[in-house]
């Protein structure tokens, strides 16, 4: 890598790894992936992962085993903005460090969610922060299914505004089927919010990720790890 990246997707998947009772086998798993990106070693994009200059900071909240997928793009927005966080999604039993985050002073939280399926009074469009405090984006990182689920059953999220972003193209996302064309990954919802939030150079660096890391995914995909 370019520099000593903290990537807390990572940091929570080697925790979830050595609490398990048992191993996890993600699809495609006997192909021989990079422990960093996961992708096939021969299409490692490990070397093009850089820090870009954001004020923002980011918490991903993950659905389950989310963390172990290959296919995931949450970890990606950890490798772009430095202040990132992540923790496994629990209907009762939070991370205290979670709710330490939601709570603390420093940040003004929003949930990335579409304002059709939450109370219309919680919904912003733009980002706006006040005293000086730092935009902290949630991003619920599962399925669209559970997506759902999280936000329903999150009471500890329930008086945070929502901000809401509608997809301005389809999903360039290829690496798993939607039920729905206009549902986006998780990094191309990153990649909207960040642009809102006027943080050009993380939108930026993380869209060139975003596309390193698809194209690398599903040719080594294609070719089973091996080089073409």
């Amino acid at each position: 890598m370019t520099q000593s990246l903290k990537n807390s997707v990572l940091a929570l998947r080697a925790q979830q790894i050595s609490e398990s009772r048992r191993e996890f086998n993600a699809r495609g798993g006997k192909m021989d992936r990079c422990e960093q990106c996961l992708i096939a070693k021969h299409y490692c994009i490990c070397e093009d992962a850089e820090y870009a200059s954001c004020s923002a900071a980011v918490c991903l909240l993950m659905y389950h085993n989310e963390s172990f997928k290959p296919s995931n793009t949450g970890r990606l927005i950890a490798e772009i903005v430095p202040d990132n966080h992540a923790f496994r999604w629990d209907r009762t039993s939070p991370d205290p460090a979670l709710l330490a985050l939601l709570n603390n002073d420093k940040y003004q939280p929003f949930v990335i969610f579409p304002a059709e399926d939450v109370e219309t009074d919680r919904v912003v469009t733009q980002v706006e922060t006040h005293a000086g405090k730092q935009p902290l984006f949630i991003f619920l990182d599962g399925t669209w299914r559970e997506a759902k689920k999280m936000i329903r059953k999150s009471p500890y999220l329930d008086n945070l505004p929502v901000l809401s972003i509608t997809a301005e193209k389809l999903s360039d996302y290829r690496l798993r089927v939607a039920p729905h064309a206009h549902q986006l990954g998780t990094a191309e919802v990153a990649i909207m919010v960040l642009a809102l939030a006027g943080e050009v150079d993380a939108s930026t660096k993380l869209e060139q990720h975003f596309i390193k890391f698809r194209d690398a995914y599903l040719l080594g995909k294609r070719n089973k790890g091996r080089p073409e």
